[in-house]
């Protein structure tokens, strides 16, 4: 099995194995190349009045410094909305903003000159906190309010009520190949850009805007990608700006790679969020009235933070349900990085509100978490299948992952287990924690949700796919070839993938929100879809019968008739349709069916349709340090039918090891100046091999429902099991007896929490 649904590896798994992919810094150099390096801010907040130039331009090899005064278009790297400029001028917003630009002949040369520009700066204020953003009402996105019922009626008129606050951190994105830009002039003010992006179209936008001219002149070309998460939509569009103005300002080609630390000073992160919430209860720990306050950091800048606001709002109550809520939603502006995209973009913030809300709640009441949980899921009990905004889940799915999961993990048994451990040992304490999770899929920001595809089928019968998606080691490439071969009948071998480029596959939606295969599955499918319905006609003459009765399969195109079979192999009907004149090129087009979002009312079905799962994880902590270990975790995750299980098991558990880091041990750390802190692998601590579970259980939900309308009946798997690392946190509340825990829970703050700075609670 070749096509759809056949468990291949990534089609440059060897390549990445033995060094031979070649990403963007690995490409040769042109011919006079020159190199790039950005001067940032050391200020957080100010005004530009001066930048000395002098020592810099004067240094070997420098050939140009760049500023604002240089850029022939506009000053605007906006990736929605406006006014984000590319170098401050003159306010100064966050520290490590950019100023200006060194080009030089060397890299070290540009980073040597780019040492030497000093920046005048009048100090201002900064703010550096989500509390005094809120009482200044500073936000990047006003606060919007998605309300079903009366909350503050049902909380007065429930038995119990309990209000809370907590926060949860953001996130680097720390991919393993950082921002990188290769900027190239040609003929006429044309620009070709080799970018490592997810969005090659915002990349050609942005570049068109800030150089003056037109989208037609600005080519962009993206391969592969040593990582993404997110932090390769926005952020790569203005790094790549910045090598095509300097590209075209000495007519030479301009590369701007950014060190990890100019990189994690200057890109924005996951968005820190704060919750406050008021909730109304019975003693069974049925949610009655919630209203909720999720106040995201937005940075300096709006960015994509309307989006992460949006989802956060439609998954504060993930896969529970509650009569009467209230949750109001915004993005406050501080003078930080501005946040922006990140893998859940804002759904696994979300969903951490109704987490805190359940522990809280059970503790209050004295019951396992996971009791109360199920208590409130969505088509429990008393409780309907619809969220606030109105769009139905199937609550069946949501109630079976988590006994699947429970099963699995053999909780029951293991739960006697972990209290006699803890009864006995006099430092280490372990703990059970899970998670399920209700994910939608589909762009929050209705005109992203399509796609469009090329593919030629040469007179050899080989087959050249183009289409919009980017390749960031997800296996997007891979999955979307096998869509083609399962169209056309051929082994994978037959496809060359190709690089994306936006002179092939124009206006794209971004690499993101776990839809490339979906949108791009679809519209290669319709391209292959629209060559093979010529094919089959060619064929059908040839064979003497209905075009309906031809079959493509095993590299042949068959006519099955009484008498035998007659075939012809796929290139020899390739060759045919080339003598008879007929187009092997087709383009490919799909959008998103069925999907509508009324900002005005909060109110729509904005996913096409929902991603369950569940987890169950084990943690043990030494009581002494605060250090913890997560022993082993049981992941039941829906795929629908999978495209491809072993690249979809991979996702899983990448997403899942990425999200424990961002709930264990990723902490981003500003200074009383503003200055960012935590600039590398010394002082910013990313999962390693030995943080993933030595007990890592993995399975794709079986006989899964989906929509007939998804690709081959798939699934999105990209982002959804981010959420379920919740697990792990909550496994850490269970070990260390409490209900709550700000997050990350490092070490210092699992340590804090064992001596008392946090409401202990005793366990039945």
């Amino acid at each position: 099995m070749k096509g759809a649904g056949a468990a291949l590896r990534h089609d440059s798994a060897l390549k990445h194995t033995t060094g031979e992919a070649r990403f963007a810094d690995d490409l040769a150099e042109a011919a006079g190349t020159l190199h790039a390096a950005l001067v940032l801010s050391d200020v957080a907040h100010g005004t530009l009045l001066s930048l000395d130039t002098e020592a810099a331009r004067a240094m070997p090899g420098v050939v140009a410094v760049l500023g604002p005064r240089d850029i022939p278009g506009a000053n605007d790297i906006a990736a929605i909305g406006q006014a984000e400029p590319l170098f401050a001028d003159p306010l100064v917003e966050f520290a490590g903003q950019p100023l200006a630009l060194v080009v030089a002949t060397t890299r070290d040369a540009a980073l040597l000159g780019a040492a030497a520009v000093r920046a005048g700066i009048t100090p201002l204020e900064p703010v550096l906190s989500i509390e005094r953003a809120l009482e200044l009402d500073q936000h990047v996105v006003a606060p919007q309010t998605m309300a079903r019922g009366d909350a503050a009626r049902a909380i007065a008129a429930a038995p119990r009520r309990m209000e809370a606050e907590f926060r949860a951190g953001g996130q680097e994105h720390f991919y393993l190949e950082g921002q990188v830009a290769i900027a190239s002039p040609g003929e006429d003010g044309e620009i070709a850009v080799v970018a490592s992006t997810q969005h090659p179209s915002e990349v050609q936008h942005v570049v068109a805007r800030v150089l003056g001219g037109a989208c037609n002149g600005v080519t962009v070309t993206c391969r592969r990608m040593g990582g993404g998460f997110g932090g390769k939509e926005s952020n790569a569009s203005w790094v790549a700006a910045a090598a095509a103005l300097a590209a075209r300002h000495t007519g030479r080609p301009v590369k701007l790679r950014l060190a990890r630390r100019a990189d994690m000073i200057a890109t924005g992160k996951r968005h820190p969020f704060l919750y406050r919430w008021t909730a109304g209860f019975d003693d069974q720990g049925r949610v009655l009235g919630l209203q909720a306050l999720l106040a995201a950091d937005g940075g300096w800048s709006l960015d994509m933070s309307g989006g992460v606001v949006f989802r956060a709002i439609t998954h504060a109550l993930n896969c529970c349900d509650v009569a009467d809520v209230s949750v109001t939603g915004c993005a406050v502006k501080t003078n930080t990085v501005s946040h922006t995209a990140f893998r859940g973009f804002g759904g696994p913030q979300g969903a951490l509100l109704m987490e805190d809300v359940v522990h809280r709640i059970a503790a209050a009441c004295r019951l396992p978490p996971e009791e109360v949980r199920a208590r409130n899921f969505l088509g429990a009990a008393g409780k309907g299948e619809e969220t606030p905004y109105g769009q139905k889940v199937e609550g069946d799915l949501i109630a079976r992952v988590w006994a699947e999961a429970k099963r699995d993990s053999d909780w029951d048994r293991r739960r006697g287990e972990i209290a006699a451990f803890n009864a006995t040992h006099p430092t280490l304490r372990r703990g059970l924690g899970s998670m399920v999770l209700a994910f939608g899929i589909s762009f929050g920001v209705m005109h992203l949700n399509q796609a469009g595809a090329l593919v030629h089928v040469y007179s050899d019968g080989s087959i050249r796919l183009a289409h919009g998606g980017t390749e960031m080691g997800q296996g997007l490439f891979v999955k979307v070839a096998q869509v083609v071969c399962d169209v056309f009948g051929v082994d994978l071998d037959r496809i060359a993938i190709t690089a994306t480029s936006t002179a092939e596959v124009p206006n794209t939606a971004p690499t993101a929100a776990s839809t490339g295969s979906d949108l791009n599955g679809w519209a290669a499918h319709n391209a292959a879809q629209t060559i093979k319905g010529r094919m089959a006609e060619v064929a059908a003459r040839r064979f003497g019968i209905a075009v309906e009765a031809v079959v493509f399969a095993d590299n042949r195109v068959w006519a099955e008739q009484a008498g035998g079979n007659r075939f012809l192999e796929f290139a020899e009907l390739a060759k045919l349709c080339f003598l008879e004149r007929v187009s092997l090129s087709s383009t490919g087009f799909y959008r998103t069916p069925d999907i509508h979002w009324d900002r005005a009312t909060m109110r729509g079905e904005p996913f096409f349709y929902f991603s369950y799962g569940a987890a169950v994880s084990e943690v043990i902590v030494d009581t002494l340090t605060g250090e913890h270990r997560c022993l082993r975790t049981d992941i039941v995750q829906d795929c629908g039918r999978s495209l491809n299980p072993a690249v979809d098991r991979g996702q899983i558990e990448g997403a899942f090891v990425q999200g424990m880091g961002w709930l264990t041990c990723e902490e981003l750390w500003w200074d009383g100046q503003g200055r960012l802190r935590t600039v590398g692998p010394s002082t910013y601590k990313i999962p390693g091999s030995r943080d993933v579970p030595p007990i890592f259980n993995v399975r794709l939900l079986e006989g899964a429902p989906a929509r007939s309308e998804t690709i081959f009946r798939s699934k999105a798997v990209g982002e959804p099991p981010v959420l379920l690392a919740i697990s792990v946190a909550n496994a850490l509340k269970d070990a260390i007896g409490v209900p709550a825990l700000d997050l990350p829970a490092t070490p210092e703050r699992v340590l804090m929490a064992l001596r008392g700075d946090g409401e202990k609670i005793a366990r039945d």
